[in-house]
């Protein structure tokens, strides 16, 4: 059973029941070539919970502007990429500071920006050790790019917001339901400050989602009655022990692995594709019941694959399912069934009940009428533009949320139980260690969950 800090799983379920608050991928399906057709008989309505939900605009590169300087908190590989998405979102931007766990990380991306975009970073911007991020937002930033491990994340956007930065929080921006709520009240902060914040659910900032969001919103497919999520593909990375490598030091370059530190896939992968019904759908959790097991992982104390069935207000049910097992078949999409038809981004189509297609994205023609299809630039576009133009966006609280529901499947596949959302987020669970250190850990808390009662 894992370790799980101020309150381990077996304590969190027993309090549980007393609470009384409250490779070949599908991923790509917006590239199809289409062309819209008539709306289905009758016409359309608006759906009411999708009222006042925030679309963005789409330009390919942000307005001109005051410059702005970011510095990037988590230099590894993603850290690395949004810091090359930022630049490439428009002009007058700057990354100014760095900061990193490890030196090595931190200077592979300084070398790269040095080389590729001509930036380079004074020694007393870049700073190392578990305190970087302190000094880096002490600093005269003007916004941070927060892509550490996600355990950090709710400790280092609280941070951010309390000097005053503007934030990209890369997903998954939680591990559990402490994070959530410091995340929650960091993000009411944020509000009262007009900080503008944005999260690397790409997915919200890709034009043939966005487009499909509408036309549900419209009406399109009618009342939303259920709908199926998925992220099933390969294993992805994972770092052997050197020799050299305190406890603690492989664990987060091995990050990836380890539930403490990723969520476990479910939340750090698969949130994308609960995030996509979350959004379409409008509508709240309930409650979730799970299952999952560890097959061919070989190193951290996740699982390999979960199936969890969502419950949603109204008796609605989304199932979702996500896998990282080499030699399988491969999906990663997302579907929704309404009372007039359904929506697939495989295909990214929306069809009538009889199956006729109604619409259809036109990937063909945004490649030609836009110079920009990149959702990871365009995430950065928009917030770029947001803060020049001092309208605030804010996306930490629905991207806090739908983080906690792959917390609330996962925690569901742990334990074998049904677990409601007025359980999981008045838990105390906490997974991050306190006053982490690189030097030894107790191993033995970090094993792989095994539910139910063996024989």
């Amino acid at each position: 059973m894992g370790k799980t800090g101020n309150m381990n799983r077996r304590s969190f379920l027993g309090a549980a029941t007393t609470l009384t608050v409250g490779s070949g991928l599908l991923l790509n399906g917006c590239t199809g070539k289409g062309d819209s057709s008539a709306e289905s008989k009758g016409g359309s309505t608006p759906l009411k919970q999708l009222e006042g939900a925030y679309i963005p605009d789409l330009p390919d590169k942000a307005i001109e502007g005051q410059v702005i300087k970011a510095g990037v908190v988590g230099c590894g590989g993603r850290g690395s990429g949004a810091a090359f998405d930022f630049l490439n979102s428009g002009d007058n931007l700057v990354i100014a500071a760095l900061a990193d766990v490890f030196p090595d990380r931190l200077n592979n991306l300084r070398e790269r920006l040095k080389n590729e975009k001509g930036i380079e970073i004074p020694d007393d911007k870049c700073f190392v050790g578990f305190d970087a991020y302190q000094k880096l937002m002490d600093t005269d930033v003007d916004m941070v790019i927060l892509a550490t491990p996600p355990a950090f994340r709710p400790i280092h956007f609280k941070y951010a917001v309390e000097k005053g930065k503007h934030a990209f929080m890369e997903k998954p921006i939680l591990v559990d339901p402490t994070g959530y709520r410091t995340l929650i009240a960091a993000s009411k902060q944020a509000d009262v400050k007009k900080l503008s914040v944005v999260c690397g659910t790409q997915r919200r900032h890709q034009r043939c989602y966005v487009e499909a969001f509408k036309k549900i919103k419209d009406g399109m497919i009618g009342d939303i009655t259920g709908g199926n999520v998925y992220w099933n593909g390969g294993m992805l990375w994972y770092v052997d022990r050197k020799p050299e490598f305190s406890d603690m030091e492989w664990m987060i370059r091995d990050w990836v692995n380890w539930g403490w530190l990723s969520g476990d896939h479910i939340v750090e992968q698969h949130v994308h594709n609960i995030d996509v019904f979350n959004w379409f759908s409008g509508k709240k959790v309930v409650k979730a019941t799970a299952f999952g097991d560890r097959v061919h992982r070989v190193t951290g104390d996740q699982f390999d694959f979960f199936s969890v069935d969502f419950e949603y207000e109204g008796g609605i049910h989304m199932h979702s399912m996500c896998r990282q097992i080499d030699g399988c078949s491969n999906n990663v999409s997302e579907f929704v069934q309404g009372t007039k038809g359904s929506w697939s981004s495989a295909d990214n189509t929306i069809r009538d009940l009889e199956g006729k297609e109604l619409w259809k994205f036109d990937g063909e023609a945004e490649g030609k009428e836009h110079t920009q299809t990149n959702a990871y630039v365009l995430e950065h576009v928009d917030l770029v533009n947001h803060i020049r133009s001092n309208k605030p966006l804010n996306q930490a609280e629905p991207v806090a949320y739908s983080s906690l529901c792959a917390v609330l499947g996962r925690e569901s596949a742990y334990t074998g139980k049904t677990i409601t959302w007025d359980e999981i987020s008045a838990s105390t669970m906490n997974l991050v260690p306190e006053n982490p250190q690189i030097g030894p850990m107790d191993m033995k808390s970090y094993v792989v969950h095994r539910p139910g009662v063996g024989k």
